[in-house]
């Protein structure tokens, strides 16, 4: 058992369910009684569309995974807030009124869906909180090492452009204040950053959405001076579309490194164009496999692979020991996008070697 222990080493490669304890749990019906069949109703609240992920990645691989595991039988109730934590606050009600057996929830704004997740409990529903720590009496959480993700994103962006000096300018651009993730990134790449370089602008960016990202990136080259920026730390792919789309605007052509995280397959081209320095991959399949694993063993009454899926401990404002798992990362660079991406199967050569980009994918030799 650990509590949020961050590995001071990054694979670079996905690390499989093996390594996460879960081999050594059968999952067979003599784990315990089940209080559940497979004729089971798991509810998934996703956070919002802007970040491709939830639509394209966690939702399908959940759902998929809940049906395999419940021989066709389990269904997925979901809803997508779209950034909106009074309508997950709705969702959320919905789905306790149509009495689903579990609530798997990746909360908008973690501090207000607490009551939510209060009701829910109250009406015998477990909770479970994917990728985001919902605050109250959540039965189990799964997501990433977030305070990994920061700093692999810190230590990339020094490394690059043969290194940054303690002079160099850069910007910071972090996810949503309402997002506990988002807080745990930016304190990761601090550890990093601080004292290494100057953070001349630093901004919290509202909803995780590029084109705030973008506004603010506009606001920093106006304050700073474009030519002034060495390097720009984006806590997400999506922030830095806007970012780099502020940077051309300004009429920049020779891009500083931007770090990014999700590996959105507009990222990996930028990557690959040089646009952007790195993202950080995360494997969607481990996180929302597990996650549906940790669902379907809950509501079965299937405690010894329950117990095996969630052996990490974390700690939220409301609630301690809470049962985690958290998902290693990996930096994903020019370097390693077919090791990583390709590897895993989020996307083929030809998804990312379209016509505009298959010049500098010869060049880099994916082909």
């Amino acid at each position: 058992m650990r509590r949020i222990a961050i590995p001071v080493a990054v694979t670079s490669m996905s690390v499989m369910l093996a390594g996460c304890g879960v081999l050594d749990a059968t999952g067979s019906s003599e784990d315990a009684s089940p209080t559940k069949g497979n004729d089971i109703t798991v509810g998934l609240l996703l956070p919002e569309k802007a970040n491709t992920r939830y639509e394209t990645f966690d939702y399908p691989i959940f759902k998929k995974k809940v049906e395999s595991l419940t021989d066709n039988r389990g269904k997925v109730e979901y809803a997508n807030a779209d950034a909106d934590a009074g309508k997950q606050e709705s969702q959320l009600q919905g789905m306790i009124d149509k009495k689903v057996d579990v609530i798997v929830l990746d909360a908008v704004d973690a501090r207000a869906i607490a009551g939510g997740v209060k009701k829910a409990k109250e009406a015998g529903i477990p909770v479970i909180a994917y990728d985001r720590l919902a605050e109250g009496p959540i039965d189990a959480y799964i997501s990433f090492d977030n305070g990994l993700v920061g700093e692999v994103q810190g230590r990339s962006l020094l490394e690059s452009s043969g290194g940054l000096g303690v002079t160099d300018k850069i910007v910071m651009m972090n996810g949503s204040s309402t997002d506990p993730n988002a807080k745990q990134f930016k304190a990761g790449a601090l550890s990093e950053l601080r004292g290494k370089v100057t953070i001349a602008k630093s901004y919290d960016t509202k909803d995780w959405k590029p084109e705030n990202a973008q506004a603010n990136m506009a606001e920093a080259i106006n304050a700073i001076g474009a030519s002034n920026i060495a390097a720009v730390y984006s806590a997400n792919d999506g922030m830095a579309g806007g970012i780099v789309a502020a940077l051309k605007a300004a009429g920049v052509t020779d891009l500083p490194p931007i770090t990014g995280q999700d590996a959105e397959l507009a990222a990996v081209q930028r990557i690959i164009a040089g646009e952007q320095y790195m993202s950080v991959y995360k494997s969607y399949p481990e996180e929302a496999e597990s996650a549906a694993e940790m669902a379907v063993a809950k509501v079965q009454g299937r405690d010894i692979k329950f117990d095996a899926l969630t052996r990490d401990r974390v700690d939220s404002p409301t609630d301690k020991d809470i049962p985690a798992q958290l998902v290693p990362v990996v930096a994903l660079t020019q370097e390693n996008i077919r090791d990583t991406v390709v590897a895993d199967g989020i996307y083929e050569v030809s998804d990312i070697c379209t016509a505009k980009y298959k010049a500098a994918c010869d060049e880099i030799g994916l082909k």
